[in-house]
């Protein structure tokens, strides 16, 4: 039975039994705790905890979930993969034990035929938690035997969020594979030969604080008893397709027989590290297609970073195998034909898919090449002096230089019999970060508390009035401070306020807020600042109590900023126009990847492989005001989404729609897409768009910035005046302005050649004194020194190569040190009848380095690092003839 079957029977039979066909949630939802959904019920997770009442009393799901806790494990068996989908049935205070534990067994057991499985139920075995006596004796109602039927502990049958809450007793069920696979005696003894397919999850107490699965305290039981179960898709297939594990079934299998094909090796062959990189292909190609699908892009940290991570994995591992050219093409085109029958939208997003996966394979086989090097030097000289650790500076160097993530490190070194200093590791990464400052800003609305908009969701979303009036009568149905409900609120409080309708514009799509006012009969007036969306259907108005008091259920007047309304309407309409002229001059392929509206300003992601050109940059602007000019009508509408697609509407990868969107065209075919944004009444009223340039965001993302309106104009205002005072600074016409200018760079350019000529002559002939009478440490004849004023740090390197070469083939060292603004530059070479000394440029650039406050590294002949403290250079120099006499013995 093949995989898509499966989950169409799971669907078939549950929406049969009643319940909401719920379609799986993007694998990113905006929780900053969570990278990714890692459990069927997580977007369930706001009705279990009441934060939220759910639209329908039973629902079921297969929920695409992605765990990446423990990649490093992903290969070494046959049981782990980091994309999985889980198939689930949930009752919210419906249905209970009885029905969950009847459902289950009918789909399982029933006949294909009829719809089931065909599952012999003499294979099934079934666990309960120890005291739940009721669950056991629903399981003998169903027709499971009391010998398949075991009780086990809260550590395996007792299930909770791991935080105080809704928790409660589960049920299992386990599928006996047959004596080959190991020991009778159920679950309990052997979890290889029973696999576990299904967990049912019975919601009936509140559990108080603790660690653990088992250290925390029953306090009693829910007002509303829920159900929650998990059926592992995979699981399934592999026991339904007769075969041993996941990797042979047909959602993996493929990916395998592909990369056999272009690697030349063969799997399942009796070489288990090849079997464990085929199963690492597989498994990372599906999930990096999926996170790519849902939006994720290759990135430094977060959720970019595991997806580069996956994909650099399985570049590795290709490599490894024996593969020359490029592979990810091939396993990304097989992986969206085995998922497709399941996920039909990959086929809509192949093209993006490939360009985004194997954009980071070429990126990352440059760095691979790179890196490779160093480290082998790195793990050569670690063995040779007699250590099993390769130091945090070289894993440093590696990442902050040559782009080598840390995980590679560790895994090649492994690899290497060697073990790797992370703890120095880390800290140099601290420092680094120290020193750049990040950005460590949290989310806007990072772990908001919306239990105490619980009472306001439950009445019904707030009524948007701001598509067709800009002030609206309100009633204030709640006023929140400081994260309570108050009843009335004063001058100078800083308040959240829910209305039942409003005209203010909620932050989304990109779009920043309205601000505006809201004011009582009597005079009293909040200043709104902020609008937020709770749970998408519920407006949090943020402001500041301007003058008098309002009370709950208040009648007031809300009003948006007319101005700042116009201005973003300009932005909004405005980055469709600029999405439109983007495909239309780059193609198809060229689509949203997020954007940034505000009132004369746009910014527009989009998904696209290397930057620009002038003409492409040109175009696009010509294209985007060509339609400005044309004074295109804006319509919108409202309509199911699979009509709108059929319309030929663009969604944003990654957003989870309804089932009503709302569909904004602009100049009919021109542009149509799915927004919930406000916009202009025509294309004119964008008024001119400037775009100010084009750069890189990530891998395979591109970023184009714009202004509209007045702040376009205001812009071109100012070019224009800078155009005209260099005209007449440089005496020549506007038109000729760019020439001349390039004329002035380029002999300006050749002037600094001449002197950094001119310069290193002379720091050359200054130090070329020194090189003739160089000082004696043993048998080393030895060059340190500080450079002559003005010498760089790119100039340093040539200085000590030419001076290496004045020295002979006699034991030589040279060592110069140089003051560039705030940097300490120095470089250390060791010629080769030093190194049969023992001196390596890389042992002294690491010895004198701590003196300047700095770092370095390199190779045994030539090293270079660089330090901020200038006053240390002397220490530094004494700590260069310290090195090289210990070495030598002098």
């Amino acid at each position: 039975m093949q995989t898509h079957e499966i989950r169409k029977r799971f669907t078939d039979h549950f929406v049969k039994a009643g319940h909401t066909q719920v379609p799986s949630a993007s694998l990113v939802l905006n929780d900053p705790n969570q990278l990714f959904v890692i459990a069927g019920m997580v977007p369930f997770v706001p009705f279990f905890l009441g934060q939220q009442t759910p639209p329908y009393d039973r629902a079921t799901s297969i929920q695409k979930c992605v765990r990446t806790l423990d990649i490093e494990e992903v290969g070494i068996t046959t049981r782990h993969n980091t994309f999985f989908q889980m198939a689930g049935n949930f009752s919210f205070g419906d249905y209970f034990k009885r029905d969950a534990i009847r459902f289950a067994w009918s789909l399982l057991t029933n006949p294909v035929e009829d719809g089931g499985f065909g599952m012999d139920p003499e294979r099934l075995w079934s666990t309960v938690y120890l005291d739940d006596d009721e669950a056991r004796d629903l399981w003998l109602e169903v027709g499971q035997v009391p010998e398949r039927i075991q009780r086990r502990g809260m550590k395996d049958n007792y299930w909770s969020m791991g935080i105080p809450g809704p928790a409660g007793p589960c049920s299992e069920i386990f599928y006996d594979r047959g004596p080959e696979y190991g020991a009778p005696g159920g679950p309990e003894a052997d979890e290889d030969r029973y696999i576990e397919i299904w967990n049912l999850v019975f919601m009936q107490n509140e559990r108080g604080q603790g660690g653990g699965k088992e250290n925390f305290e029953i306090l009693g039981e829910l007002p509303k008893k829920n159900i929650d179960t998990g059926m592992g898709v995979e699981r399934v297939a592999f026991l339904l397709q007769g075969v041993d594990n996941v990797y042979d079934t047909d959602l993996l299998r493929p990916v395998i027989d592909r990369a056999q094909e272009l690697t030349g090796q063969r799997y399942n062959a009796g070489d288990a590290e090849h079997d464990r990189l085929f199963r690492v292909i597989a498994d990372h190609t599906r999930t990096a297609v999926m996170l790519i699908q849902d939006g994720v892009n290759p990135g430094n940290d977060g959720r970019g970073y595991v997806l580069r991570r996956l994909l650099r994995r399985v570049v590795r591992s290709a490599r490894l195998l024996g593969a020359t050219g490029e592979t990810m093409g091939d396993f990304v085109d097989t992986v969206i034909s085995t998922m497709t029958p399941s996920y039909p939208e990959l086929a809509d997003d192949a093209q993006r898919i490939r360009t985004v996966a194997t954009g980071e394979e070429q990126a990352f086989l440059k760095t691979l090449e790179q890196g490779t090097t160093l480290f082998g030097n790195a793990v050569d000289a670690t063995k040779s002096s007699g250590k099993t650790v390769l130091s945090g500076d070289d894993a440093f160097t590696l990442h902050d230089t040559y782009g080598f993530p840390i995980d590679l490190t560790l895994e090649m070194a492994a690899e290497a019999g060697l073990q790797v200093d992370e703890e120095g590791f880390r800290g140099l990464m601290a420092e680094q970060r120290q020193r750049a400052k990040d950005d460590a800003n949290s989310r806007k609305s990072a772990l908001a508390d919306l239990s105490v908009f619980r009472e306001f969701l439950d009445r019904g979303p707030t009524e948007f009035t701001g598509f067709d009036e800009l002030v609206s009568d309100a009633q204030v149905l709640g006023l929140v401070k400081d994260g309570v409900r108050v009843p009335v609120v004063h001058q100078g409080d800083d308040v959240e306020i829910v209305l039942d309708r409003s005209p203010l514009y909620a932050e989304a799509g990109g779009q920043l807020s309205d601000i505006g006012t809201i004011t009582t009969a009597a005079g009293a007036q909040i200043v709104v600042t902020d609008v937020q969306r709770v749970a998408k259907t519920l407006w949090r108005h943020q402001g500041t109590v301007a003058s008098g008091e309002v009370s709950e259920g208040d009648t007031v007047t809300v009003a948006a900023d007319a101005g700042h309304r116009h201005g973003s309407t300009q932005g909004h309409s405005g980055t469709h126009l600029v999405h439109a002229a983007l495909r239309q001059v780059l193609g198809p392929n060229a689509v949203q990847a997020g954007s940034l509206n505000k009132p004369g300003y746009l910014r527009f992601d989009f998904r696209w492989s290397g930057g620009l050109n002038d003409d492409q940059r040109a175009d696009i602007e010509r294209v985007t005001n060509e339609a400005v000019q044309a004074d295109y009508a804006v319509h919108t509408d409202v309509t199911d989404l699979e009509t709108a697609k059929r319309r030929g509407a663009m969604a944003l990868f990654g957003e989870n729609y309804g089932d009503q969107v709302r569909v904004v065209e602009i100049g009919g075919p021109f542009s149509m897409e799915l927004c919930g944004g406000t916009h202009v009444a025509s294309s004119g009223l964008v008024g001119p768009v400037t775009v100010l340039g084009e750069s890189s965001v990530g891998s395979g993302v591109r970023r184009v910035e714009a202004y509209v309106g007045l702040d376009s104009q205001k812009y071109l205002a100012k070019e224009h005046a800078l155009v005209s005072a260099l005209s007449s600074s440089l005496k020549v016409p506007s038109e000729e302005v760019p020439a001349r200018v390039e004329s002035l760079v380029t002999r300006l350019k050749d002037a600094e050649k001449e002197l950094e000529k001119l310069r290193a002559q002379a720091a050359l002939s200054a130090l070329a004194e020194l090189a003739s009478s160089p000082e004696r440490v043993g048998a080393v004849r030895l060059v340190a020194a500080k450079a002559p004023q003005g010498v760089t740090a790119g100039e340093l390197r040539g200085l000590v190569t030419q001076l290496k070469g004045r020295l002979g083939a006699e034991p030589a060292v040279i060592a110069l040190f140089a003051v560039d603004g705030d940097k300490v530059p120095f470089v250390v070479a060791a010629n080769d009848a030093a190194q049969d000394l023992g001196v390596k440029a890389g042992d002294v650039v690491k010895a004198a380095a701590p003196s300047v406050g700095g770092r370095g590294g390199g190779k045994a002949d030539m090293a270079q690092g660089a330090g901020s403290d200038a006053s240390g250079v002397d220490g530094a120099l004494t700590a260069v003839r310290a090195e090289v006499a210990r070495t030598v013995g002098a």
